[in-house]
This record gives C-alpha cells, structure tokens and sequence, in this order.
C-alpha cells in the first residue's frame, strides 16, 4: 500500500515531542472533547440539505456531524439502522385502506424502532386523508338538514387503521422499556472502562501486563453494548482521549504502542481506500449508508495511528466523504426540483378547483358534473407526488380550503334545492289526496279528466326529497290504478256488450240488403220502420264499429227511393230515424247540436230568400220571360221548399223536448 510506506517512511516523533503532548487529564466525569472524527445524523427531510450561508468549511463539518449523529442513534440499537434498507414507499398516492395494509405490514415483518420515519409518514397521510373524508361526510350531513352537533362518522377502515396504529405504539412503548434499563446498566460499564484506562498512566507494574490490560479494556468496551444515544458522542469522545493518552504513555515500550500505530494505519488506510473507491458509486444513498459503516469502524475499532500521520489520513478519509456528501447533496437538489414541480402541479389543482367554484352553476346535472371534476382533482392532487416541507403544510391548508369553499357552494345549492323538493312534496301529496278522495267515484265523466289531469300535473312538478320519492308514487299510483282498473273493467263490460250488439246489427243489416223492392208504399214504409226500431232497440255499438249506422243508413237509402215517395218525404222519414235514434242516448247533447244546427241552417236559406228577392229589384221593366229573372225566380222556389222542410225538422225536433 502506497500510502502507508509513504507514511511509514516519515521520521518518528522525538521524546522531547512526546513530552510535549498534552498532560494526561484527571478528570473522571464524560466530558465533550474536540475531535476530528465525523459526527452524522440521521438523513431527514429537514437537514438533507446546506443551507447558503454556511461556509465550506461549515459545510463539511455539518455532513459529518450528520455521520457522527446518525451513528449515535444506531448505537443506542443496532436494528434501528435497519431503516435504511426498508423502502420509503409513496405514502401520498395510497388510499385510506391501502395506508391501513402498508402500516400492518411493516409492524408484521419489521423491527418496530426501524420503522419511525415510516409509521410517522404514514400517519401524517392517513389524518389529513381522513380528515378531509371527514369534511365532506360532515357536509353531506349538514346538506340533508342535520345539526353540525348531531354529526358522527366512522368507519372500518379507521377502526383498523387506529388497531394498527395502537399495536405499534403499545410495541414501541414495551421495545423502549425493555431496553432502557440496559442502556443504563452499559454507560455504567463504559464509564468504569474510560476510569480504568485512566488508572492504567499511574499503575506500578510491568508494562507488558498494563499493555494486556489496556487490551482486555478494548475488548470489553467493544463488548459492552448500546448506550443512551445522548450520550454516545459524549462517551466515545472521552473513552478515544484516554485510549490516546495511553499510547502516549506507552512511549516506555515503543515496541507495542509502534505495533498498534502500525496496524490502525493500515486498517484506515483500507478504509480510506474502500471511502475512494465510494466516491465513485453512483448509488449515493448506498454509498452514503456505507460511508457511516466506514467513520463507526474509524471511531470504534481502530485506535490512534502516529501522530505524524493523524492529520493527513484524516484529511484524506475527509476528502472522500465531501466527495460523497457532496454527491448527496446534489441528489437532493435533483430530488428538490421533482418536489417543485409536483408544487407547481399541486398550486395548479388548487386553482382549478377555484375555478370550478365561481363557475355560475344552476342544475343538478351541472353540479353532478362538476363534483365528478373536482374528485378527478382531488385524486390528482393526492398522486401527484411530495412537496418542498416548508411548503407542505401551507399547500396543504390551502387545497383543503379551496375544496371546503367548492363544497359549501355546492352544499348551499342542495339546500335550496331541498326547499324546492319539500315544496314540490307537498304539492304531491296535495295529488296523493285528490286521487285518494276520487278513486271510488263512479261519475266516469267527471272524475276520468280528473284523474287524467292530476297524472299530468304530477309530471310537472319536479323532484323531491329521495328519502319520500318511492312512498309517494306508490301511494299515488295505487289511488289511480284502483280508479282506471275500475273504469276499464266497466268499459270492457259495455265493449261485450257493444260487441253483441254489433253482431246483430251485422245480421240485421244483411236482412236490409237482400230484402226485395216495396211494391206497396204504405207497407214499404211500415216494414222500413219496424226495420229501424229493431236497429235502435239492439243497442249500441263500440266507438270503432260505428261505422255500421251509416250502412244502415244507406240501406235504408236504398229501398226508400225504390217506393217512389216526395224528394221532402224521403228525407223526413231518414230523418225521423235519426231522431229515434238520438233519442236513445244517454244525454241530449247530440240533440242539442242537431237542433242548434237546423236553426242555423233556417237563418242561411231566410238569407239566402231574402238576398234573391233584393235582387229582383234591379230587373225592372223586364220581361218575366228573360232567363235571368227565370233563374233567380227557380232560385227562390228552391230554397223555399228547403226552408219549409228546415222548419219541419225543427218542429220535429221540439217535440221530443
């Protein structure tokens, strides 16, 4: 090895630089000395990085007072550096279940004191995910009308997160318990060690036996086990001044103490060696975990090498660690511009959220949509990755603000809405009562527009609360299936009836067809009647067969005009059969509209006279011979005999009032 025959080649101390040393301190108590050995810390989210203003200088001491308190920590329980190996895992994407199952598993197959940094990240997410859970189940209770002091919301998935959690803090508790009085008992043993190493300077015997007690003192404080971390650094300080001062003592037997500068120059010099070689990894995090290995063997199993050469091995083991810290810090500073971005990604949700918020939003529909969006964000917002921590907690307390804003706008909406709903609630149960009072009438003409316009009401007004949505419309569609089940079974009893009826006016009307012409008018039209009293007297037909009267009509038609009888004749007997036949009806209304129909058509032909007659007047001194005054003359007869027949329908007519 290069270096050590480098080192070995320089000349020795002298005596008179021997005893130029520092005198051997009396003093039993632990006390902080200065050293050159590094101090490290455990790499947290807070200190992974320098801050501007310290100097160079600084900046190396700060990462190996990292190392040096980072050791101390894994002193106290060697499993606690098992945290290294169990992977951070991205607690902000997961779901409230998912943090349930990660946090059972590492209590299931980790060392509880490995796992702090874990279980504390996975809380954190855990409680600001449930929270927000929380804020929107409280709004959605406040939003169907309860009181914010009635509110209470749990479920499973707490209960087995809060099992989980319990579980770990119980085992901690039991882990610290068990532990601390060993601690105890062991800064005991090491302190009785660093007094002993102190007596070894002014024991009287043969250096040979000091020299193999000083070993055994190595070998027990090797031996003995973890300290209060508090005390660590404290203690190693104090236990490495004295193992010093010893070697220095040992200038009265240059041969052991030469041999055990010989052998700790080589082993740091391996370890300075494996550091370079470290320096070159581009695994940081790795290489960094292993550079602690390295300064822990540097501190507490190698002693002192000569004091020509501590200077330069340690500032070379210093360079390969600025190397490998520096390294580290450029890692973070990568990992920093991620957390950056994922900031800006983060504000960028936010402010989407904001927008969706003052959106003018008036439907249902709309905040239905709207709400979907604002889930999508959410999710977006959860996987969207770590932040800078100094930005953490305000992101946060601002995303949950601008969610909050967007569900009490949402929430004011369906509270107005649920004023409409109960408003449109009574409005159907105003229905509900109509259709309940009506559903055992039998006034079919009265209560069918009744019912048939409360069923078109009942459309028309909107929603109402969910909770009564089902309970009404049964009640309602009972009231009216129980009225229209009734009507339809009375109908289909008349449509039987119409049907038998059509049937035998069917055969009637064949009768009509093959009856030979009347020779005899008296007995024509006698037997035409008896005709048309059968046809009324077997009733009526349903609606879409009534097309069988006018054949009937038709067939009368025929075998009236075959008897040779007046045109106004003719005409008077179809109307009298048509008469008999209003006057079957169940009201008068279709006597009515004949009636109101010939008194019309009496004033059209009076005018229509009257008109003809003016226009007489303007033939003056003309022959009655001339054509025109023939027409208008033939005109007027005409509709003189269509008035005189008008006038014996009305007649007719009357008398059936």
């Amino acid at each position: 090895m290069s270096d050590l025959n480098n080192l070995n080649g320089k000349e020795e101390l002298s005596k008179n630089e021997e005893h130029s040393e520092e005198k051997i301190v009396e003093n039993t108590s632990i006390e902080s000395t200065e050293t050159t050995d590094a101090k490290e810390s455990e790499i947290t989210e807070e200190d992974k990085t320098v801050p501007a203003s310290v100097s160079e200088s600084d900046s190396d001491d700060h990462g190996l007072d990292e190392i040096d308190e980072s050791n101390a920590e894994d002193a106290e329980d060697e499993g606690h550096k098992d945290r290294h190996t169990i992977e951070l895992k991205a607690y902000d994407t997961m779901s409230l279940e998912a943090l349930a199952i990660e946090l059972e598993r590492l209590l299931r197959t980790e060392k509880v004191q490995a796992i702090k940094t874990h279980v504390e990240a996975i809380n954190n997410e855990f409680k600001d995910k449930f929270q927000a859970l929380l804020d929107e189940k409280k709004d959605d209770f406040l939003n169907e009308g309860g009181n914010e002091i009635d509110f209470y919301y749990s479920s499973p998935v707490q209960k087995r997160y809060k099992a989980a959690y319990n579980d770990y803090r119980r085992k901690r508790n039991e882990y610290y318990q068990n532990i601390e009085k060993n601690l105890k008992q062991n800064l005991t043993d090491k302190l009785e060690i660093i007094e002993e190493l102190k007596g070894l300077i002014n024991v009287e015997e043969n250096i040979n036996t000091t020299y193999k007690h000083f070993k055994e003192l190595q070998e027990r404080w090797k031996n003995t086990g973890p300290i209060p971390r508090d005390k660590y650094n404290n203690a190693w300080n104090s236990y490495h001044h004295h193992v010093e001062m010893f070697y220095d003592f040992l200038h009265l037997n240059r041969d052991l103490r030469d041999l055990d500068f010989k052998h700790n120059l080589e082993q740091k010099l391996k370890i300075i060696e494996r550091a370079e070689e470290l320096a070159k990894d581009d695994n940081v995090m790795r290489a960094f975990r292993e550079l602690q290995e390295l300064h822990k063997m540097w501190k507490e199993e190698l002693g002192p090498v000569q004091r020509e050469y501590r200077e330069d091995i340690w500032n070379k083991f210093k360079v390969a660690t600025k190397t490998i810290n520096d390294k580290r810090q450029l890692y973070f500073q990568e990992i920093d511009k991620v957390y950056d971005k994922n900031l800006e990604t983060k504000l960028d949700i936010i402010e989407a959220i904001k927008t969706i918020t003052a959106e003018n939003i008036t439907s249902h529909n709309g905040w239905q949509k709207k709400i979907k969006e604002v889930e999508d964000l959410r999710e977006s917002f959860f996987n969207a990755g770590k932040v800078p921590i100094k930005e953490n907690e305000n992101t946060w307390a601002k995303f949950k603000e601008a969610v909050r804003t967007f569900n009490r706008s949402k929430n004011g909406f369906y509270k107005d809405l649920k004023k409409e709903q109960y408003t449109n609630l009574q409005k159907k149960l105003d229905l509900i009562k109509i259709a309940e009072d009506n559903k055992d009438s039998e006034d079919y003409e009265v209560t069918t527009p009744l019912m048939k316009k409360i069923q078109s009401d009942w459309k028309k007004i909107g929603h109402v609360p969910r909770k009564d949505s089902d309970k009404i419309w049964k009640r309602f569609k009972t009231a009216c299936n129980f009225y229209f089940d009734k009507l339809h079974a009375k109908k289909n009893a008349a449509n039987k009836e119409g049907l038998e009826a059509f049937g035998k006016k069917l055969e009637l009307l064949d009768t009509l067809k093959n009856l030979k012409p009347f020779t005899d008018k008296e007995k024509g039209i006698e037997q035409i009647k008896e005709f048309t009293n059968q046809w009324k007297d077997i009733g009526r037909v349903p609606n879409d067969k009534r097309y069988i009267e006018g054949k009937f009509n038709k067939a009368v038609d025929d075998l009236l005009s075959n008897l040779e009888m007046d045109k106004n004749e003719v005409e008077m007997i179809k109307f009298e059969n048509k008469l008999d036949h209003m006057n079957t009806e169940d009201d008068n209304r279709d006597l009515d509209n004949e009636r109101s129909f010939i008194r019309k058509k009496i004033d059209e032909v009076k005018s229509q006279i009257n008109q003809l007659e003016n226009n007489l007047q303007f033939f003056t001194n003309v022959d009655d011979n001339n054509p025109l005054v023939k027409e208008v003359h033939n005109n007027i007869k005409t509709h003189k005999e269509a008035l005189e027949l008008w006038e014996t329908k009305l007649s007719k007519i009357k008398e059936l009032y």
